[in-house]
């Protein structure tokens, strides 16, 4: 019975280097930025390669709630939160966060398994969440599949990346396991790695891709839009943008004279409390709406005038590619990612800032909101290889799913506690 189903795999094997196959590793623990990173990645392959299959690993509670193109599916493996004191807790299940961690390896190595794809691509986390990946990772390995480390733009600063990244084993799985290392950003813009001693063997396997440009549905099914100019304020998946919502909301009642209406999506991981509470606020506001949710977000944008966000690396992906004046109020804690991306921007003339010092002006905001339509828009600063991502990332895939498998002799690098 066994040598049968052996001989049946590896017949599966061969009719599956017909199609080829990519999977898609995202941990997403919280927000929405994981996901939507790699469902654009996801689309802008099976759009290019027409024998192509695509599927995503995520722990994302509401992928179900997004749309996918034709050969692109997902696996919703168990979520999991992160907690103020740095632990993880299941999101759902009430059971022991080891034994969450542990069907989810037990899933994603299954999966890989089965799936046998030609190319496997993780997202930010070398090792995955609690080290979930790494026995996938070998497995692949000695198959033979490419392996893709996929990185934002930036990571975090430097004091902080460099001790994470040793604690979690990740330069050795950089250096052992992976074949190339995709950041989907511009060195001119930050080097992700920038602070972090990288070895010259893994420093070679870098390639920028440039950042990811963003497109919006042609017939999109859209709420009830604003029928004058509206800017569009989004906190992403909203989990952590109670700050900048309360901020903008402060502003417009404190100058009821700003000329532009706002439409406020509020996210769909802010606390209900909260969305109910701007919710009302705005209501009081001739001026101001609420969405809770928006999975076509890419359309709203494409319609705003300008854009109040936080900065995370999909939404910034978009107002490039939707040449969008942007004022960006990024978050400080728990990581400066966002600080640093808009910083950098901003140095660049491709957007404004608003920093966060904790005071929160009322007239500081409404003057930057009042000035927002009036500044330059990205595409005024000519930047080479801006949104360039999408190609450069396709002619890599095509490039591994090209060559031969070359099996490997199994790595053993041990799965961190």
């Amino acid at each position: 019975m066994s040598n049968r189903i052996g001989a049946g795999r590896e017949h599966i094997r061969e009719q599956a280097r017909e199609h080829s196959r990519v999977l898609i590793y995202s941990h997403d623990t919280f927000g929405l930025g994981h996901l939507r990173r790699c469902r654009t990645i996801a689309h802008a392959l099976v759009e290019q390669h027409k024998d192509m299959s695509v599927l995503i690993l995520s722990g994302s509670p509401i992928i179900g709630s997004f749309d996918f193109r034709s050969r692109v599916d997902f696996v919703r493996i168990p979520g999991v939160i992160k907690l103020r004191n740095g632990e993880y807790t299941s999101l759902n299940l009430h059971i022991d966060i080891e034994e969450t961690l542990a069907m989810r390896a037990s899933i994603i190595r299954h999966t890989a398994e089965i799936f046998d794809p030609d190319l496997f691509i993780v997202d930010k986390e070398p090792l995955g969440l609690r080290g979930e990946v790494l026995e996938t990772l070998q497995v692949l390995k000695a198959r033979g599949t490419p392996l893709v480390l996929g990185l934002r733009d930036v990571m975090d600063e430097p004091s902080a990346l460099g001790p994470e990244w040793e604690r979690k084993k990740a330069m050795p799985a950089l250096d052992k396991l992976y074949d190339e290392l995709w950041v989907y950003g511009l060195p001119q813009i930050c080097d992700p790695l920038e602070g972090v001693r990288v070895p010259p063997s893994v420093r070679r396997k870098m390639v920028y891709t440039g950042y990811l440009e963003r497109s919006a549905p042609v017939h999109p099914a859209l709420p009830d839009m604003p029928d004058e100019p509206f800017i569009l304020v989004t906190p992403g998946g909203g989990g952590d943008g109670e700050a900048m919502v309360d901020w903008v909301l402060r502003a417009y009642e404190h100058d009821p004279r700003l000329p532009h209406r706002a439409l406020v999506v509020l996210g769909p991981f802010m606390q209900r409390e909260l969305q109910n509470e701007f919710a009302a606020r705005a209501a009081a506001l001739p001026k101001v709406e609420t969405l809770t949710f928006e999975a076509q977000l890419e359309s709203l944008m494409a319609k705003a005038i300008g854009v109040v966000a936080m900065g995370g690396y999909n939404t910034f992906c978009e107002i490039l590619s939707f040449d969008k004046r942007a004022l960006i109020v990024p978050r400080m804690v728990p990581r400066r990612e966002q600080y640093i991306r808009a910083s950098r921007a901003q140095e660049l003339g491709l957007v404004s800032m608003l920093p966060d010092d904790g005071v929160r002006d009322a007239a500081a905001m409404a003057t930057a909101l009042r000035q927002l339509p009036q500044q330059q828009v990205p595409s005024d600063v000519i930047v080479p290889g801006l949104l360039d991502g999408l190609e450069n990332v396709d002619r890599l895939a095509a490039r591994h799913l090209a060559e031969p498998r070359r099996p490997a002799r199994r790595a053993t690098l041990r799965r961190r506690a």
